[in-house]
């Protein structure tokens, strides 16, 4: 059974860290450049919380405030499902589903280790799908792809 440990095994550590105080039109402009949908939001070592697209969209265009002069601190998300290292790829997938949420976050004894997302757990559900999924659940969705094509 494949763990939260193997995902983040084949990321690279987070290089996608915004500090709290950073203005969202700085955040944003660092997303673009790394092409990537969040932040990690650490002040130093201490992480905070995650800014997304989402959080943009919802916390800063349709509450009107200005991108230039609100800080991520005022918009991030705090307050996102998190998982432990040894948390299995199936486990992840009900978190994300339950929560309605992209991101997990790991941690290992209170120190962040990075972020788990949505399309991180799909690749390695796809990738290894006989060790995140049970065979029975392998067949069933064989089968239910057959009678679909």
């Amino acid at each position: 059974m494949r763990i939260v440990s193997d995902i983040l095994k084949n990321k690279p550590r987070p290089f996608n860290a915004i500090e709290s105080g950073a203005r969202v039109i700085d955040a944003l402009q660092m997303m673009n450049s790394v092409n990537l949908s969040y932040l990690v939001v650490m002040d130093g070592d201490t992480f905070h919380g995650i800014f997304s697209e989402r959080d943009y969209s919802r916390n800063v265009i349709l509450k009107g405030l200005h991108s230039d002069s609100c800080a991520v601190k005022e918009v991030m998300s705090t307050s996102l499902p998190i998982v432990d290292m040894n948390d299995t790829i199936e486990h992840c997938m009900h978190l994300l589903n339950t929560h309605k949420t992209r991101y997990l976050l790991a941690f290992d004894d209170s120190v962040f280790k990075g972020v788990v997302t949505i399309n991180d757990v799909l690749r390695e559900a796809i990738a290894n799908k006989e060790m995140v999924f049970d065979e029975l659940a392998v067949k069933e969705a064989t089968e239910m792809q057959d009678k679909i094509y």
